[in-house]
């Protein structure tokens, strides 16, 4: 089975397991989703959920980032993991904000990821959130399941997103990325996938090896 073929199975079958996705992290306006898919690196989106519940009622602005002491943001995201690194670059990042942007999140790829701490994943999560902009978001999941299922080989994020861009309608983009983290974290986990329940496995390259395998 050729790619593109492969991929169009998928969408389907994926459309068909998860009709309504969304982001899963929690937020009220655009500054809370840039803060909390940073926050999101190297964690889940449950524990982030948890520590954005004081963080943003503490930090309202872009100002409010920008003027707090490094040491005391990092406690306050130190359950995040990787805080220092975080506390840097949020700081640096809503600084920038005012410097360039009147304290406003941009809503074009090239502004967002001159933002410290800023990469395609994070902007594409707020460009397709906030902005309605469809992009492939490559999380850990979703890097994951594109290798599995044979969209792609590659390892390295910018290039599994440029793979998935030429195999997918521009408009599914952002909905397909969701799909693949929602079934990442019910089905097909990095440890044991459940390929024995999966629907996708008739169109999915490990799906299908295991099959052969017995």
């Amino acid at each position: 089975m050729d790619r593109k073929t492969r991929t169009n199975h998928l969408r389907k079958a994926l459309a068909d397991l998860y009709p309504n996705v969304y982001c899963t992290l929690e937020y009220e306006n655009p500054l809370q989703l840039l803060v909390a898919t940073q926050l999101a690196a190297q964690s889940t989106d449950a524990q982030v959920n948890i520590v954005t519940k004081n963080l943003f009622r503490k930090y309202r602005t872009a100002e409010d980032y920008a003027a707090v002491d490094l040491t005391e943001l990092e406690q306050d995201i130190h359950a995040t993991g990787f805080f220092h690194n975080k506390a840097k670059n949020l700081k640096g990042c809503c600084i920038r904000l005012l410097q360039h942007h009147q304290g406003q999140v941009p809503g074009t790829m090239e502004e967002l990821i001159a933002l410290p701490g800023v990469g395609r994943k994070t902007a594409n999560v707020v460009l397709g959130a906030i902005f309605q902009v469809p992009g492939v978001i490559v999380d850990t999941h979703a890097g994951r399941l594109s290798r599995r299922m044979g969209l792609t080989v590659e390892e390295d994020p910018a290039a599994v997103e440029r793979d998935l861009m030429k195999l997918l309608p521009k408009k599914e983009w952002t909905d397909f990325s969701h799909r693949l983290v929602f079934h990442g974290r019910a089905v097909c986990n990095a440890k044991k996938p459940l390929c024995g329940i999966c629907t996708c496995r008739p169109y999915c390259a490990y799906g299908q090896k295991n099959v052969e395998l017995g």
